[in-house]
C-alpha cells in the first residue's frame, strides 16, 4: 500500500488514529467530546459559557471524526477504512474520495440530529463517514444479482438491498449496545443506527456521480 496510490485513505487513517490515540493517552476524551464532538443540541442553542472556546457547532461533524471513545473503536474503524478505502479511492480518485468522506460525515450528523435534535450526548468517531465509504465500495464493486422488479432496474433493486442490509446491521449493532447511564435507548439508536445509515445512504447516492466525475475525460 503505497502513499502515491492511496494518499487520501492513508492520510485520513493515519491522522485519525494519531489524534484519537493522543486524546485517549492524555485523558482528554471528555473535554474533546464536549468541545469538538457533534452534539445536536448545540445547533439549536448555546450550551457553553461565552469564555469557553469550542469548535463551532457546524464544524463538529468533521472534528468529531478524530475523537474515538476507545482504542478498540479506533482500530476497527481505521482497519475498515483501509480495507474499503483503497479500492474506493482507486475507483473515484483521491479528491472525490475526500469529498465522499466529508459528505458521509455531514449526512451521518444530519441523521442523528433529525432523530434527536436536542440530544446532549456527543456522537464520536468516524463511523458515519466510514459508512459512506462502505456504501460507495459496495455499490461500485458489488454485482447486481437480483432481477428487476416492475419499473425498477436490477441496479436499483441492488441499491435497495444494500441499504436494507446495512440498516439491519446498524440497528442490530445499536440494540446490542448498553446505553450509558442517563442515556435513553432512542438516543443510542439515533447515533448508533441512524447516523451510520445516513452515511451509508449518502455513499450510495454519490458513488456513481463521483465515479463519473473522476473518469469524465477518459
Amino acid at each position: 500500500m503505497r502513499f502515491r496510490d492511496f494518499p487520501a485513505t492513508i492520510t485520513i487513517s493515519a491522522v485519525t488514529a494519531l489524534v484519537s490515540a493522543l486524546i485517549l493517552i492524555a485523558n482528554q476524551l471528555p473535554t474533546a467530546a464536549v468541545l469538538a464532538g457533534f452534539i445536536p443540541a448545540r445547533l439549536q442553542q448555546e450550551l457553553l459559557a461565552p469564555d469557553i472556546w469550542a469548535v463551532p457547532a457546524w464544524l463538529t461533524p468533521l472534528t468529531t471524526l478524530f475523537i474515538h471513545a476507545s482504542a478498540l473503536q479506533i482500530f476497527f474503524n481505521v482497519l475498515m477504512l483501509v480495507i474499503t478505502g483503497q479500492r474506493t479511492e482507486q475507483a473515484i480518485g483521491w479528491p472525490q474520495f475526500v469529498l465522499l468522506y466529508v459528505i458521509g460525515a455531514f449526512a451521518a450528523s444530519a441523521a442523528y440530529a433529525l432523530i434527536a435534535p436536542m440530544a446532549m450526548w456527543p456522537m464520536l468517531g468516524m463511523s458515519g463517514a466510514l459508512s459512506a465509504v462502505i456504501g460507495a465500495y459496495s455499490l461500485l464493486y458489488g454485482q447486481p444479482r437480483n432481477p428487476p422488479i416492475g419499473p425498477f432496474s436490477a441496479r436499483t433493486v441492488h441499491v435497495f438491498w444494500l441499504a436494507a442490509a446495512w440498516a439491519a446491521i446498524s440497528l442490530v449493532t445499536a440494540l446490542l449496545q448498553t446505553p450509558p447511564e442517563g442515556v435513553s435507548r432512542t438516543m443510542v439508536l439515533a447515533w448508533g443506527a441512524a447516523a451510520p445509515i445516513g452515511g451509508f445512504l449518502a455513499g450510495l447516492g454519490v458513488a456513481r456521480p463521483l465515479f463519473m466525475w473522476h473518469w469524465r475525460k477518459a
